[in-house]
């Protein structure tokens, strides 16, 4: 009866159940919602974003309207990094064809292939006093129905950014890259690669949004641009796929400067780095709002996060729930009100 595209089973896990059986009795140190942390908003400036008069009327432009893509110098306008995805799986992808994804990363990549008929493989990331592309493992993913390779720059939950030298590796793959840059305002190292959009050698996308880049995930607003060879074809044919789904609203377009402007970027890296300065035995961080912690061997990582949660009363996230091997590792959200993640660190020591 339904599409083979949805074979998924996806029952709760032995920690999701429990924490929902326990809700309100535990610290949660898993939260990434920015609108859910204490933060401050400039509620005012918001609202008033959406008063302009232009709102009500309906100006179908397939790539987005001239003042959004003029305000994030973007080719086109999404609803979310994830329809961003699916708009490239259907621009370089027939069904039945692959792309190459990282791993550890957010478990996402999959669902949204799938969703268009496309498979993933995954390219492993290696951690030696820091993330690094295995890339000799990234080749021989490699196949003739290969279409393109997923980058997240720097990746979630690893913190780590592409480096110049991996940049030159992925390029001479000659393959299209599609670069997801949602965390890059979130820089710990200094002078990482600013984006991968400007390689020159392939053809690239760049995704971002203002979910991450101002905190704002209901406004719905992702915007993807186009570089490298064969960049105006990709655009092209982009336009045909954004005029079919008309998809980001009136409003959050007109509203996207003040929307930019009135973000919480500023008081995210403030938290990011208070909360980095509480971590125990973390693996180096580079960027984003993630920390992974290092756990003992005497249980597994899905053990620790129940033992945790059972005796301590703190939520954190088994590594496995982003394909991260070798561990037994956890991983936290740096995003976390600070008072939350101090008391919440004491109990992960003690």
């Amino acid at each position: 009866m339904f599409s083979a595209r949805l074979p998924w089973n996806t029952p709760s896990n032995a920690l999701s159940r429990r924490a929902e059986e326990l809700r309100g009795q535990y610290l949660d140190l898993t939260e990434s919602n920015p609108t859910k942390v204490g933060l401050h908003y400039d509620s005012e400036r918001i609202l008033a974003a959406f008063q302009h008069p232009e709102i009500l009327t309906y100006s179908p432009e397939a790539a987005g309207l001239p003042l959004a893509l003029e305000t994030t110098r973007a080719h086109f306008m999404t609803a979310s990094t994830s329809e961003s995805y699916s708009w490239l799986f259907k621009l370089l992808c027939d069904p039945g064809d692959e792309v190459i994804a990282p791993r550890p990363s957010y478990p996402l990549f999959e669902l949204l292939a799938g969703l268009e008929g496309v498979r993933v493989r995954q390219y492993p990331l290696r951690y030696a006093e820091g993330w690094f592309i295995d890339h000799e493992a990234l080749r021989a993913e490699i196949t003739p129905r290969t279409k393109a390779i997923l980058v997240v720059h720097p990746n979630n939950p690893t913190g780590s950014f592409v480096s110049a030298a991996e940049l030159d590796q992925l390029t001479a793959c000659g393959l299209p890259i599609i670069s997801d840059e949602v965390f890059a305002g979130y820089a710990l190292a200094p002078n990482p690669l600013p984006t991968l959009g400007e390689n020159g050698r392939v053809l690239t996308f760049v995704l971002d949004g203002l979910s991450k880049s101002a905190g704002l995930p209901q406004m719905k607003a992702g915007w993807i641009r186009v570089s490298g060879p064969g960049a105006a074809e990709a655009r092209h044919r982009l336009e045909l796929i954004a005029d079919t789904y008309l998809s980001i609203s009136t409003p959050v377009q007109w509203a996207l400067p003040e929307l930019i402007a009135a973000g919480v970027q500023t008081q995210i890296m403030e938290r990011i780095q208070t909360n980095r300065q509480r971590l125990p035995s973390a693996l180096r961080i580079d960027g984003g709002w993630c920390a992974i912690l290092r756990m003992p061997a005497s249980r597994t990582d899905e053990e620790w996060a129940m033992h945790l949660l059972e005796q301590q009363r703190v939520l954190v996230q088994p590594g496995y729930f982003f394909d991260l091997e070798g561990g037994p590792y956890l991983v936290v959200s740096l995003l976390t009100e600070p008072g939350t993640f101090a008391e919440g660190m004491r109990r992960l020591t003690v």
